[in-house]
């Protein structure tokens, strides 16, 4: 499991980013409906889940197990992230875009308990959706070439001048 984590460090710090702008956006009085799309936790894990297991098969040789593990653990810790976003908003008495209403699918605001009813089954349902997107991605990652392939022409020499003396 560790090897996922140092593998995933990249995306963990961008998560880390996506989340702190996300509350900042919600926190400093940005209009859910003109960004919630910005900053998207959602897109971010999805892509990330779908890249890493393509890239993961081709170049260091990850069956599909391993793919969808990986996904899935993207996806268990964004929930972890919006989870834990939620309780802070609510608990620092702050609007933001983790407990308004729209990302709770609701209609009008909820209270903190029925706000963590409607995240939790996220816990289950996020890992399975990145997961399937990670065999979607293992299965692209055959497309990638082989790592010996993937090799950048050396620059350009220029030649050298001659000075006449």
């Amino acid at each position: 499991m560790a090897d996922y984590f140092r593998i995933g460090r990249m995306y963990f710090v961008l998560l880390a980013l996506f989340a702190v702008v996300r509350f900042a956006q919600g926190a400093m009085g940005v209009a859910y409906e003109k960004a919630h799309h910005v900053f998207s936790i959602f897109i971010l894990t999805v892509l990330a889940s779908v890249f890493y297991a393509a890239f993961c098969r081709r170049w260091r040789a990850f069956g599909l197990k391993q793919a969808v593990t990986l996904g899935a653990l993207f996806g268990f810790v964004a929930q972890v992230v919006i989870f834990l976003a939620t309780v802070i908003s609510y608990a620092l008495g702050i609007d933001t875009f983790f407990n308004h209403m729209t990302a709770l699918n609701q209609t009008e605001p909820v209270g903190f308990a029925r706000a963590l009813g409607i995240r939790a089954p996220g816990l289950v349902i996020f890992p399975i959706i990145n997961a399937i997107a990670a065999a979607i991605g293992w299965a692209l990652g055959g497309l990638l070439p082989e790592a010996a392939e993937v090799r950048l022409a050396p620059a350009a020499t220029v030649p050298a001048t001659r000075t006449v003396a």
